[in-house]
């Protein structure tokens, strides 16, 4: 049975758990289809695999459901050798090959996507950035918490597409400096703009603070969606 979660107004969204290949063996992953055709398709990565990070990080959890209330259709998934998931930690190599599947698999259920998103936290983000370079398709991305201080950002030359960072102020596991460091390096193409928003008291994991980062969220993706509209 697919779980649900009733939104503000009382609609219950559905949540179809999926199953579906990947370079590693089976991916397990919650899918939700846009109702409308030709809706973008929005990827989530989650945090680390080898420190608790699956997809249903809180995080994750939540930004999948600001991508459904937005009309996308949305994929969160878990990375090899995570819950369900196949296949062991590779160090990223191999969860950039799981996330290149996951959208292929969403884009084959989603032939008329105009578009793509990505949305990662912490390693995540990582891994999102580096698809973001291969797939010209993706024309947004939201990075949470990205570890700059840990994983070399450099391929970021230039970004391609325009996107939110978001940190809290208090992340000590990857400090808020290093992503404004990385941004100001990235030399971007005329048109992309990349935005960074700092939570104010909020650690890595956004603990207390949820909320403020939502709304954060939600802000720049009606602000991006309304310029495409």
């Amino acid at each position: 049975m697919p779980a649900t979660r009733e939104t503000g107004d009382n609609r219950k969204i559905s949540m179809p758990e999926v199953i579906f290949n990947g370079p590693a063996g089976r991916l397990e992953g919650r899918y939700h289809p846009a109702k409308k055709r030709g809706a973008p398709i929005a990827l989530l990565l989650h945090p680390h695999p080898q420190f608790g990070g699956t997809m249903n990080n809180q995080i994750v959890y939540n930004m999948y459901y600001a991508f459904v209330e937005r009309g996308f259709s949305v994929l969160r998934f878990n990375f090899r050798g995570v819950g369900r998931s196949q296949g062991a930690f590779d160090h990223g190599a191999g969860e950039l090959s799981d996330a290149a599947s996951a959208l292929d698999w969403a884009q084959a259920l989603n032939p008329e996507a105009r578009a793509c998103w990505i949305a990662g936290v912490s390693f995540g983000a990582w891994i999102g950035m580096q698809l973001l370079m291969r797939r010209p398709e993706v024309e947004g991305f939201i990075n949470i918490a990205a570890p700059a201080n840990r994983f070399d950002f450099s391929f970021l030359a230039p970004c391609p597409s325009s996107g939110l960072f978001v940190h809290g102020s208090e992340d000590k596991v990857a400090p808020h400096k290093d992503v404004v460091s990385v941004i100001e390096k990235v030399k971007t193409q005329k048109g992309i703009k990349l935005e960074h928003v700092v939570i104010e008291g909020a650690n890595h994991f956004f603990e207390g603070h949820v909320d403020e980062l939502m709304q954060q969220v939600g802000i720049y993706l009606d602000s991006r969606l309304s310029e495409a509209a």
